[in-house]
């Protein structure tokens, strides 16, 4: 017979069957907080006007209709006013407006974070920085410490290639540092400017990236134990687990040459979570006496239509399950690595699950990969 989890298994060992198996002390998210850039567009307005980015004069725009049309994005987000794109000549002016325009987001999402929290800049002690949309040394995190007042002592970690799983991932990093620094403040900041890594060509992965993704940035500010939860609005995180599938890096990724930050989108990604997703989030829950049907909240990274649709497949969810996803979607597109934390953020503070409710954040990105978090309210 199954036993479910009790709450407070967060922080004891408990008993399943015959299997003694420990969820790790809980770590606790204190406030989410996403900023997203003022330059809002609908998405019938863009697709003319990124087919002539993309496109040579002349060239049928039949394809670029219907990727925009069947994305399920209706308004994004652009780094820039799009009049200014075409002026970007090369990599290094679409870097530079990275550098400039993300700094600037990270400072919003994090000061909107701190302030939820009821924290300082001078509060936190470990501070995760991941975009995989451009580059920089010294490093965003870095400028971004000595533009908002950090300690000189606090621990920094950039993180570039994770892609569209490091929401998720970067979250859990967080719990696993946490679990060692119980009395420590640790933030996740996610800053994306997807829109600055777009082409001048007619690939069927760039036109599927440029109907696809938006820019934004996000920040978590997690703590240990229970301190950090203002609120019931916020969960807990329990555990986590990564898989990284092989023979799959040809999947999703970049190929980096002389204009920048090539998109690799391969068609196979919906069938590689057919495949693998539930079996593995199954077995991630069985660890800890869970089965899907106790989840009662998903969080999951809104990758494409296609994407979603093979999640809920995989792990057989019910109607509604990831209409926080959809709506996310819709609204701002694919924000890479910041997506899930602002599903996140929309989950606590729109839907409100009950205390005591479970919930997974997940997540996909390059390697192929997948990561999963476990939550409670």
């Amino acid at each position: 017979m199954r036993v479910p989890v009790a709450v407070d298994d967060l922080v004891a060992p408990s008993t399943v069957g015959e299997r003694h198996t420990v969820i790790d002390r809980g770590t606790s998210v204190a406030a989410v907080h996403t900023a997203l850039p003022p330059h809002r567009y609908a998405q019938s307005d863009l697709t003319e006007l990124m087919g002539d980015l993309c496109l040579e004069p002349g060239a049928d725009r039949a394809l670029l209709r219907r990727l925009h049309t069947s994305a399920g994005v209706r308004t994004r987000h652009l780094a820039l006013p799009i009049e200014q794109y075409a002026g970007l000549g090369d990599f290094g002016q679409a870097n530079a407006a990275w550098m400039t325009v993300g700094l600037a987001l990270a400072e919003e999402a994090l000061s909107g974070a701190l302030d939820a929290a009821g924290l300082t800049a001078a509060d936190i002690d470990l501070l995760v920085c991941t975009s995989i949309t451009g580059v920089a040394a010294p490093s965003l995190d870095a400028r971004l410490a000595l533009r908002m007042g950090m300690r000189a002592d606090v621990k920094r970690v950039p993180v570039f290639g994770l892609g569209c799983v490091g929401g998720a991932a970067g979250l859990g990093r967080l719990h696993d540092y946490l679990l060692g620094h119980p009395d420590d403040t640790a933030v996740l900041l996610s800053v994306e400017l997807c829109s600055l890594t777009l082409q001048r060509d007619g690939s069927l992965a760039n036109l599927v990236a440029g109907a696809l993704f938006g820019d934004g940035a996000a920040a978590v500010v997690a703590r240990g134990g229970d301190a950090g939860r203002r609120g019931a609005g916020w969960p807990m995180v329990a555990a986590t687990r990564g898989h990284l599938y092989p023979d799959t890096e040809h999947l999703l990724g970049w190929r980096i040459g002389a204009s920048g930050f090539r998109v690799v989108v391969d068609a196979g990604i919906p069938d590689v979570v057919r495949t693998h997703l539930g079996d593995d989030l199954r077995n991630f829950l069985a660890t800890h006496g869970l089965v899907p049907d106790d989840i009662g909240t998903w969080i999951c990274h809104p990758g494409g239509p296609k994407v979603l649709v093979a999640v809920g497949d995989a792990l057989e969810l019910p109607d509604g399950a990831l209409d926080s996803s959809w709506r996310s979607l819709a609204g701002v597109g694919n924000l890479s690595s910041a997506s899930v934390l602002r599903v996140l953020e929309d989950v606590a503070t729109r839907c409100r699950p009950d205390p005591g409710t479970w919930g997974v954040l997940l997540a996909m990105g390059p390697g192929f990969c997948a990561e999963f978090v476990l939550l409670r309210w």
